[in-house]
């Protein structure tokens, strides 16, 4: 009798009787387990689920990546602790920042405020009530200055999280680099410069689709040429996922969005391999242990192919998906914030075990407002524990090969897949985008959602079970309205002190080359160095792209 047989009479017996007798005393407390991309959980996973995987899986380092990108994963390196802070102005995130590196943080990750974000200067009417709110109010090449004070950025990684205006962004990043005297070549970091997802799933766009791929393959072009170590895009499912979408979903769209970008950059000339292996991601990690641990590697192991099998890519870095990874900030809850610690553990060991290149852990007073400096230490501390007494980090890929986590891995696979063969019958992401497909499915996934949790059908704990009468809150940071208001001042001594015909010049000279052809990014960063402002630059794009109205999904 072969292996296989020998296992399959031993499982039969298995189920006729210790199963059978133990699901007589004790039933199973419903009739199916589903993940919440409705994969069906089965009871056991033996060798007949990974049997038919195996030749999937390949080494460490080597195509298809679903072990991992490097052959020695943490045991070479750890991953980056990159938490991500911004509050009020650049003064106030300076500070923050460099507390967080004195507390062995090893990257910078930069959240900007509303107004910064939409393009609009903290002293416009639209900006009222909210600069400094979400994130670092960043106006002009003085506010640049003022955040990246006393820190070192040849030996620094800075992550940015902006989209609409991340070349603006990028220009005063590479401005203050050249008055510290650091080359561009030396520089490192990402910039999240993912337009597709704002549309798709958190509102944060300004100008039609066209006009924005054409600003995120201007940065490729220019990243190639001027910035060859910095990340030209961070192709992000954190926030569609932070939608409502499920983990098949996050893949599938997160990497539609990539399709769409490497197309944008071939259409304009580049070669796949000249730019690809700067291409970075950014992902959520939800509660769903297994299935989170699962999605990082289907994720990898499809992308691998890819870009393989469709863009012809030969140098095997174009073909690896390295990704960012932050904890889930819509699984937070107000209620017994302290259950937030556990949350935010599981999410980043999910995380740790998928093989993450960096990572954020959310503060458990984060759905009560913005970080202290006290719960911003304990997050960093989680991942330190991790990282050094868990000992997950001494092995690579350690769940590799585990039945349900590769049964699972090839689940999600097949079902992203089933969701880019849609996406590509309507045209593509972009197409999709405009006919409101990929919205339409988030929607109705967070709906389902819902309704599980008011059913009680999924238990979240503090919330629809466990509940207690609630206490005194935590001690909360408070913003402090005095900085929008020194802020507005900061920008009028700007306005006063600068030569107003070089900004004219700088602006007319944006103007002229957004309504040509040529890469914007030499005029970006002429203009910022000329001081004008965020918004002022903004204004000229919006007079030439126009902007965006979403369409209505039903």
């Amino acid at each position: 009798m072969s292996d296989e047989d020998a296992r399959d009479a031993e499982l039969d017996r298995w189920e006729r009787t210790t199963l059978a007798e133990a699901l007589q005393r004790l039933p199973e407390r419903r009739e199916s387990f589903r993940t919440a991309s409705g994969i069906e959980l089965l009871r056991l996973y033996t060798s007949e689920a990974a049997r038919a995987y195996l030749r999937a899986l390949g080494f460490p380092g080597q195509p298809p990546f679903t072990r991992g990108v490097h052959p020695t994963m943490y045991r070479g390196r750890l991953w980056t602790m990159r938490q991500y802070a911004g509050f009020g102005t650049a003064e106030a995130t300076n500070q923050r920042f460099r507390y967080l590196l004195d507390h062995g943080q090893t990257g910078l990750s930069v959240a900007f405020d509303l107004p910064t974000q939409m393009g609009y200067d903290s002293d416009h009417p639209l900006a009222s009530g909210e600069v400094g709110r979400a994130g670092v109010a960043i106006a002009s090449l003085e506010d640049m200055r003022a955040l990246l004070a006393g820190i070192p950025l040849d030996r620094v990684s800075t992550s940015m999280t902006i989209n609409a205006t991340a070349p603006i962004l990028l220009a005063l990043y590479l401005a203050v680099a050249d008055e510290q005297g650091v080359p561009h070549e030396a520089l490192t970091g990402t910039l999240q410069n993912d337009i597709l997802k704002e549309y798709i799933a958190r509102g944060c766009y300004i100008y039609p689709p066209g006009p924005s791929l054409r600003l995120v393959t201007d940065v490729f072009e220019f990243g190639h040429r001027e910035v060859p170590r910095f990340n030209t895009i961070s192709i992000s499912g954190y926030h569609i996922r932070e939608a409502g979408s499920t983990a098949v979903q996050e893949v599938a769209f997160t990497l539609a969005d990539g399709i769409a970008y490497v197309e944008a950059a071939v259409r304009r000339g580049l070669g796949v391999d000249a730019f690809a292996s700067r291409l970075s991601f950014f992902f959520n990690v939800h509660n769903q242990f297994l299935e989170e641990i699962a999605k990082f590697r289907a994720a990898r192991r499809l992308w691998g192919r890819i870009m393989a099998e469709r863009f012809g890519a030969k140098d095997e870095r174009s073909c690896m998906l390295r990704f960012h990874a932050q904890t889930a900030g819509s699984t937070l809850t107000a209620q017994q914030p302290e259950g937030n610690l556990v949350r935010v553990a599981l999410q980043a060991l999910a995380a740790a075990l998928g093989g993450c290149q960096s990572l954020h852990t959310n503060a458990y007073d984060e759905a009560l407002a913005l970080p202290t400096e006290h719960s911003a230490r304990l997050a960093l501390r989680t991942q330190q524990v991790i990282a050094h007494e868990s000992e997950v980090t001494n092995v690579v890929d350690p769940v590799g090969g585990a039945y349900a986590v590769e049964a699972l891995t090839e689940a999600i696979e097949a079902g992203a897949r089933r969701y880019l063969e849609a996406i590509e019958a309507q045209g593509g992401m972009v197409a999709a985008i405009e006919q409101g497909y990929p919205q339409r499915e988030i929607q109705e996934s967070a709906y389902r959602d819902q309704q599980a949790v008011e059913r009680r059908e999924r238990v979240v704990v503090g919330v629809n079970a466990y509940q207690e009468e609630a206490g005194a809150p935590p001690p909360l940071h408070a913003l402090d309205p005095e900085l929008a208001r020194q802020q507005r001042a900061r920008l009028a001594r700007l306005r006063a002190e600068r030569r107003a015909d070089e900004v004219a010049a700088a602006l007319e000279g944006l103007r002229q080359a957004a309504g040509g052809r040529d890469n914007l990014m030499p005029f970006l960063l002429r203009a910022v160095k000329a001081r004008a402002t965020l918004g002022e630059i903004s204004d000229v794009l919006r007079e030439v792209f126009g902007t965006y109205r979403p369409p209505a999904v039903v």
